[in-house]
């Protein structure tokens, strides 16, 4: 009997590993920022760019960011959440996180944490996340550091938000992805534009 080597054939059109590096693509991150941040190598990371490319049938990165592709499962998680009905879900109905950017991450974590006593959620090469409140902050050393803070908002199905936003005339950088899973079980999406972002969280 004929046994095929290598790998058995994955059930969604990406692998998990291609998958993590899309959906950072469509954050709005190079190639050494994804390297950093998933522990791969940058062309281990160019690897998995031309597979991702090649399997979707994109042109390069800018196509992919506008790609609005979703990993296998997504429909059914989003109908076990609670969505709030047709009406809310694509109603802002709170802010989830503020992002700053930081020259010096050490200096920030310990201003938050050890003088103003806040919880340290986690934190990551480049990343730290601290609770204030219902609303998380998070400090970033990735890209320019900017005066301006970034505003994360909350909406009960960040799909639906997207579509409406866009019928709406919003020009968006990219479309929703997953930026996080939590231990246990919660993921979180985001879309953004020049002007808003949202970030839609339910459990798994």
């Amino acid at each position: 009997m004929n046994r095929r080597r290598g790998r058995p054939p994955h059930p969604d059109v990406l692998t998990p590993a291609e998958w993590r590096v899309a959906n950072a693509i469509r954050h709005g991150m190079n190639n050494r920022a994804i390297a950093r941040r998933l522990g791969i190598s940058v062309d281990g990371v160019k690897y998995h760019v031309g597979n991702i490319l090649a399997k979707l049938a994109l042109s390069d990165r800018r196509a992919l960011r506008r790609w609005s592709g979703r990993e296998v499962g997504f429909d059914t998680v989003m109908a076990q959440s609670d969505r709030g009905g047709d009406d809310m879900s694509t109603n802002i109905n709170g802010l989830g996180q503020i992002a700053r950017s930081v020259s010096d991450l050490d200096d920030a974590v310990e201003f938050f944490t050890d003088r103003l006593r806040l919880p340290l959620l986690f934190r990551f090469p480049g990343l730290a996340f601290v609770q204030i409140g219902d609303t998380r902050l998070m400090l970033t050393t990735e890209g320019k550091v900017q005066d301006e803070s970034v505003l994360y908002l909350r909406v009960a199905d960040v799909q639906a938000s997207y579509e409406r936003l866009l019928a709406d005339g919003l020009a968006f950088r990219g479309a929703p992805h997953r930026i996080h899973t939590h231990a246990d079980g919660t993921e979180e999406w985001m879309n953004c534009s020049s002007t808003i972002r949202t970030v839609d969280r339910w459990h798994s």
